[in-house]
């Protein structure tokens, strides 16, 4: 019972100001939306030169697809040779796109009619660069294909790729769902981290270690209410995921659940630790924005885990946000139990262990002082 009169004290604390509520329900839901648009490896509008010194047939239709094509902008189509070097150190364009008859030329018997085509990069963005790369070899095996077939020939050689989970390759449905668990993570640190360091600000810290509530209720009723808030906070960011970027939670929303309920007993330890450990807010919010940070770069929601050198690898393995998102991925994306994500939960579980063992003996130790 004197527990949840301290989690009501939390919850009046902050609530009371209204900004508080509008910072932590309504800035969620649309950094989700702003996030889920922005944070996107789809490359779309890039910006190119056509220079067709072919003026063929072929080459002309082969310009009219890259034309048509929303995955590219046209600023300008040439026929005559230009000073490529110069064109890339004025940053207009991205690629330039030659279409030339050299391989004609070269042959007097040609077997086929189809001009030379030479690509290219700026490679300041070798994302883009490579991205668009694949772009314009798509297009023009599509057209060389489409052209053999209407010649009545047939390539020797076709490939044909079936994608499972995400068909459309579009990067929100694997981007949308590691939102949900970051924006869990920001929530959850930030007001964790300064709850104890106002208290001792606010000289308010001493009342409750003079009260009849042992150190495990006040650990406790400063854990729980953030818990709550912010599986109210995964609710909304999973709903917005679902109902703004069309993605279809294929799992459990049991196993979701019970994952963030694991996470949070995690990430909730090492704020309160934070919290304990630091004599102003502004220096929890120092600590947290930097361990936010850091969770974030080692937890493969940008940048495939695989990327990371070895020797930093141990990070990773103790980096609970490398977990959840893993997790989350596996029930949205692939409809997957605990069968095919039992070894992260583990592994989170014991992470989660190991932070309240550590954050409750260094609370103790704070209050005894």
């Amino acid at each position: 019972m004197k527990l949840l009169y301290l989690i009501k004290k939390e919850f009046i604390e902050i609530f009371r100001q209204r900004e508080m509520v509008m910072i932590i329900f309504i800035a969620p839901i649309l950094q989700t939306i702003l996030l889920g648009y922005v944070v996107t490896t789809d490359v779309n509008n890039i910006p190119v030169q056509i220079v067709n010194l072919s003026q063929s047939e072929t080459a002309n239709h082969i310009s009219d697809r890259i034309i048509r094509s929303p995955l590219f902008n046209v600023k300008k189509i040439s026929l005559q040779p230009d000073n490529y070097q110069e064109i890339f150190k004025q940053g207009k364009v991205k690629a330039i796109i030659i279409l030339r008859d050299g391989f004609i030329r070269k042959n007097p018997f040609p077997p086929t009619t189809y001009p030379e085509i030479q690509i290219l990069m700026d490679g300041i963005d070798s994302n883009t660069a490579g991205i668009a790369a694949g772009y314009f070899n798509g297009i023009t095996r599509q057209y060389l294909l489409s052209d053999l077939s209407r010649k009545g020939r047939h390539s020797p050689l076709e490939s044909k790729t079936l994608i499972r989970f995400n068909p459309r390759l579009k990067s929100i449905t694997y981007m949308g769902p590691g939102i949900v668990a970051l924006l869990l993570t920001l929530i959850a640190m930030f007001l964790t981290s300064i709850s104890l360091v106002r208290e001792k600000e606010q000289q308010t810290l001493d009342t409750l270690l003079i009260s009849r509530l042992t150190p495990l209720e006040i650990y406790m009723g400063k854990a729980l209410p953030m818990a709550i808030i912010g599986l109210v906070e995964m609710f909304l960011g999973v709903l917005v995921v679902i109902l703004v970027f069309d993605i279809t939670m294929r799992g459990s929303i049991l196993w979701l659940l019970l994952s963030a309920v694991v996470f949070l007993f995690a990430i909730l330890s090492y704020a309160l630790f934070i919290s304990s450990l630091c004599s102003s807010q502004q220096q929890a919010l120092f600590f947290s924005w930097f361990s936010i940070v850091t969770f974030l770069l080692l937890s493969g929601l940008f940048t495939p885990l695989e990327n990371i050198p070895k020797a930093f690898q141990w990070l990773v393995a103790i980096n609970p946000l490398r977990y959840l998102i893993q997790i989350i991925r596996e029930i949205f994306l692939k409809g997957n139990g605990p069968e095919f994500f039992l070894k992260e939960l583990v592994s989170m579980s014991a992470i989660a262990l190991v932070m309240i063992t550590f954050s409750l003996l260094n609370f103790k130790r704070m209050i005894t002082r």
